[in-house]
């Protein structure tokens, strides 16, 4: 098949890439080479023998022209980070997939069309589902807390606690129909779900939407602000910095390989019964960030107190953490383990340049934007 990744210079599409060539895949790739994902242009590991096109996703002209002869589609172009330019989430991650789709249908193209694949993301479920132990023994349902406010976050209250009885609410695995997104990203990324399954099933384009939990790997961009804590700790290790935790460091979340994202990405486009569906691509396994540090300093045999000073990132959640059982059901399963996607990591790492560099614009990008911030006194 001749298959369209867009975004496919980028992390999980550069891999998925490679892994679509090696079983005899033709293989375009449409990618703006955004500067702070690709700040010295096309990566060299795009090769010869893929076909490369740069522009802009939302340009019907040049999506259209890359179309051409196209027999399968990912759609990984997305806009991601703290920024506040709440427009450009949904101009590139919502209007660029209504336009695939309007290019399909207009064109008569969707009736060629095997599979349409749309990378979504965890952040959907928002801060997901929790339960109070008492409120349950007394027959309340889970619930799903919104964001958390500033008003409790600067006081160091970092816990969710029950609206009936104010107890702490402890965290549950969440699934495909545990939709709560709640910053501008996630909207985004839950009206690219929406637009993909229910154009999809209008016009027969099999179509498929995968909600991608914290991916890890080599490639991962060292200049995005939101990409997280592989980048800061991997950093501030290397560099002998301590590197700052946020919160409490009790934070819950699941880590996945970029080589299991890879897995989920071919079974969603060879099984026909993940077709127009919603699925989890997650780890499998919860981690605390202060066992995730803990795992990188086994994997890199490297030691560094951290900094649990009561600084916090205003919009993360509290703990989040993907149930993958739908996606399991199709046979996939997380085969690598944390310390694997460290390793990896960590040898990409160490051989790139200006590492310092790297550390020092993601602090003063956040800084900048007033995403980290300090509690004042905390609970």
């Amino acid at each position: 098949m001749k298959i369209l990744i867009t975004g496919g210079a980028g992390f999980i599409g550069s891999h998925t890439a490679d892994a679509l060539l090696q079983i005899g895949h033709e293989i375009c790739i449409l990618d703006c080479l955004q500067p702070t994902v690709h700040p010295y242009g096309k990566p060299r590991y795009i090769g010869s023998d893929i076909e490369f096109i740069q522009g802009d996703v939302r340009d019907k002209a040049t999506l259209a022209h890359a179309l051409d002869g196209v027999d399968a589609v990912y759609h990984f172009a997305a806009y991601q980070d703290y920024l506040t330019d709440f427009s450009t989430f949904f101009s590139v991650n919502s209007v660029s997939t209504a336009l695939l789709y309007e290019i399909l249908v207009e064109t008569g193209r969707g009736h060629r069309i095997r599979k349409v694949i749309v990378a979504s993301s965890q952040a959907v479920m928002g801060e997901g589902r929790y339960r109070c132990s008492h409120c349950a023994s007394n027959g309340k349902p889970d619930c799903y807390p919104s964001i958390r406010l500033e008003n409790r976050l600067s006081c160091g209250e970092w816990n969710h606690r029950c609206p009936n009885c104010d107890q702490i609410l402890s965290w549950q695995p969440s699934n495909e129909t545990v939709m709560n997104p709640c910053n501008p990203y996630a909207i985004s990324k839950q009206s690219q779900e929406n637009i993909a399954i229910h154009m999809g099933s209008r016009y027969g384009i099999p179509s498929v939407a995968l909600r991608y939990s914290i991916v890890q790997g080599p490639r991962q961009s060292f200049y995005n602000a939101y990409s997280g804590a592989m980048r800061i700790f991997s950093l501030s290790l290397l560099l002998n910095r301590p590197p700052l935790i946020y919160e409490d460091g009790c934070q819950v979340r699941d880590y996945i390989n970029i080589q299991d994202v890879v897995a989920a990405n071919l079974i969603a486009l060879e099984d026909d019964r993940a077709n127009y569906q919603v699925f989890n691509v997650g780890g499998n396994q919860a981690w605390t960030v202060h066992e995730f540090y803990d795992a990188m300093q086994q994997t890199v045999q490297k030691r560094l107190d951290p900094v649990v000073d009561g600084y916090y990132r205003y919009g993360d959640t509290r703990h989040i953490f993907s149930d993958v059982g739908k996606l399991q059901s199709l046979g996939w399963q997380p085969v690598h383990s944390i310390h694997d996607s460290i390793k990896s990591y960590w040898d990409y790492l160490i051989h790139q340049q200006n590492q310092s560099d790297i550390l020092d614009y993601a602090e003063m990008h956040m800084k900048q934007l007033h995403v980290i911030r300090k509690a004042q006194a905390q609970a």
